[in-house]
């Protein structure tokens, strides 16, 4: 028997209005912005939640001295329209692409995430 019937992603980072505007302009889902965390949430349930943490230091990805811990993997249809639209956002494309068939980014608190092809 579940206890839980849907699990809320956390994701620290220093400002969690930064990442939940990011994050709501790339899903399209609705943003909820206050002092000290803000969340995404799409209208099926699922919802994303950022936290505010004093002294964040980002991932430093593909090394491990900072593990990047989690990541969040985008499923699009066209990676070159996708890149495009969260560069804009404000996210970064990260020098390492070790394959074709997705491309990793870093958001504005420096996660890594990807834009896998559907």
């Amino acid at each position: 028997m579940a206890v839980a019937r849907m699990p809320l992603i956390v994701i620290d980072c220093p400002d969690p209005g930064v990442l939940a505007r990011f994050y709501g302009a790339m899903l399209d889902w609705t943003v909820d912005v206050s002092a000290e965390r803000a969340s995404v949430c799409g209208g099926d349930g699922r919802c994303i939640s950022f936290h505010r943490v004093v002294d964040y230091a980002p991932p430093t990805w593909p090394t491990q001295d900072r593990p990047q811990q989690m990541h969040l993997d985008m499923l699009v249809d066209d990676l070159d329209a996708a890149e495009a639209v969260v560069i804009e956002l404000g996210a970064t494309r990260h020098p390492e692409q070790p394959d074709t068939s997705f491309r990793i980014f870093l958001d504005p608190a420096g996660h890594p995430f990807c834009l896998c092809l559907r």
